[in-house]
């Protein structure tokens, strides 16, 4: 593999900012503008699925993507993955009901999941595990930029215009990511003949996905966890997930090779991400409502109090990587970012309607510290210990079960918020006040019209949010606590100062070896006009 300059890694690294921009930033505008939303399209009772479907279809899509870079070269797989996240932003913003919202941003998350993927894998190929600590905490740092404008973009967006702008925004930032990646992402084609892909493996683990997030969204809300429906999903994903297995183990070249999970890092940071997965993207997914329903703020201003919880995502992300480039030294992040992350909990948990916000600001801020602390560092534990061919595959396979534990930790979190609200939503005055419709229409209820209701509804609606929401953030404590466990268990190893293909002490920028034929037939010392690490 080729040396890859200083000027060209300085752009490549430009087209991932924007495309991790892009995926990120999708995860957390929706979030401030969603009471709007399910308010107009009258769909409360199905909230979660706004979020949950993007999120399923991200980490069904991951380990394809992840696999398909492998084998085809991923600047192929990553065009195609903005220009399908592009015709999702597109159908999501032309949504005239909560069914086509649903299904559309399935669409979108289709192709964020793939520009994740392909981000991380890319940089990957053209930057040393030693040195990457460095970038990952900038691309962590896209994360904690995305909190910020997320929120405050969906609110201003569904404040002052639309909330289907929150959408359509996408579409200029979209062109100039692909615009910059035709332009500068030139890597090696894959060596030798061209594997046959393992479609029976990725039919049998998005089936397994599906099932497990359809389990968690419908049991105890829509069905009973007794109900035939739930019963047969449950046994769908044991069975297709079984088959999976045996499927992964015949064929000749995995979309998930089983090989890794023989790796103990490996497993451990994948265990690791289920519990971040839960414990931030559940937190992101429904403060916005507890700030809005019960503080009253405006779609703007709860991204505006969101602020503290990025703050301290930004600050652990880029200093934590830093460190990790200039010691080597990595195990100790995601054991203080655990227990960081089940302090933050507990101090969310014990929110109410009364709570003056620098403590609501506080547990955001130490939440967000601890997020800082584990997320990219484990993608960077994973890409130092899998075998170049393998590289993609074990960085999806990474982000998938942190996805499966954001979808699971979403889906749940809202079955339990929902069930919560009935109950206290039964004694209201005049009655009948619950998600299915009810005399005072919860299930089309805005931030706007609860404003509006006379003081006694109001007050009874507040404080049913009030004391439904906070606690279902105690509930992720026992799963913090489990990953704070399990990163005692990784093993340190000393990260590598070259990226597989170069001399032993390349890092980037470096002198190595000469030139090969990327992707677009052009060698990546004349591509674009840029030169070799030479220069």
């Amino acid at each position: 593999m080729p040396t890859t300059s200083p000027t060209r890694l300085r752009w490549i690294l430009l087209a991932i900012i924007l495309t991790m921009l892009l995926a990120s930033l999708d995860q957390t505008i929706v979030a401030t503008a969603l009471p709007t939303i399910v308010g107009e399209l009258d769909g409360l009772e199905r909230l979660s699925w706004v979020v949950t479907a993007y999120m399923l279809a991200a980490t069904v899509g991951m380990p394809v993507y992840g696999k398909a870079g492998d084998v085809f070269g991923r600047r192929h797989v990553y065009i195609f993955a903005i220009a399908v996240f592009l015709l999702g932003s597109v159908l999501s913003g032309l949504a005239q009901n909560m069914t086509q919202l649903i299904v559309f941003r399935a669409v979108q998350g289709i192709g964020g999941g793939g520009l994740m993927i392909s981000a991380q894998a890319i940089i990957g190929d053209v930057v040393s595990p030693r040195e990457r600590g460095r970038y990952m905490g900038v691309m962590g740092a896209v994360f904690g930029v995305s909190a910020i404008t997320g929120p405050l973009l969906g609110g201003f967006f569904t404040d002052q215009l639309d909330w289907r702008w929150i959408f359509y925004i996408n579409l200029p930032l979209g062109a100039v990511a692909l615009v910059t990646a035709l332009a500068v992402i030139h890597l090696p084609k894959p060596a030798g003949p061209r594997p046959r892909l393992d479609y029976a493996g990725t039919a049998l683990l998005a089936a397994t996905s599906v099932c497990l997030v359809l389990v968690t969204s419908l049991a105890g809300h829509t069905y009973g966890w007794t109900d035939w429906q739930i019963i047969g999903l449950g046994a769908g994903a044991v069975v297709s997930g079984l088959l999976f297995v045996v499927v992964e183990r015949r064929a000749a070249d995995p979309v998930v090779p089983l090989r890794l999970f023989r790796d103990r890092d490996f497993v451990l940071t994948a265990l690791v991400g289920v519990t971040v997965g839960i414990a931030m993207f559940s937190t992101v997914a429904y403060l916005p409502t507890f700030l809005q329903m019960v503080g009253g703020a405006s779609a703007t201003e709860s991204g505006l109090l969101m602020l503290p919880m990025v703050a301290g995502m930004l600050t652990s992300t880029i200093t934590t990587g830093r460190l990790i480039s200039a010691t080597g030294r990595y195990k100790h992040w995601p054991i203080i970012g655990t227990a960081l992350i089940t302090v933050g909990l507990v101090l969310l948990s014990r929110m109410t309607a009364d709570t003056p916000y620098a403590y609501n600001g506080t547990a955001m801020l130490v939440l967000g510290l601890g997020v800082g602390m584990v997320m990219q560092n484990l993608v960077l534990i994973v890409q130092n210990t899998a075998p170049r061919r393998d590289l993609g595959a074990a960085t999806s396979a990474n982000n998938y079960f942190r996805q499966i534990g954001a979808s699971f930790g979403i889906a749940v979190f809202g079955s339990l918020f929902v069930s919560r609200l009935n109950q206290r939503l039964e004694g209201a005055p005049g009655g009948g006040v619950e998600f299915g419709g009810g005399e005072a229409g919860i299930s089309s209820m805005t931030p706007q019209m609860l404003q509006g209701l006379p003081a006694p509804q109001r007050e009874f609606i507040v404080d049913a949010f009030a004391g439904a929401l906070p606690p279902i953030f105690l509930y992720a404590v026992p799963v913090a606590l489990a990953g704070f466990a399990l990163s005692w268990f990784i093993t340190e190893k000393p990260l590598a100062t070259s990226v597989p293909g170069h001399g032993q002490d390349e890092i980037p920028g470096r002198p190595g070896e000469a030139d090969e034929p990327d992707e677009t037939g052009t060698s990546e010392g004349t591509a674009g006009g840029l030169t070799t690490g030479r220069d």
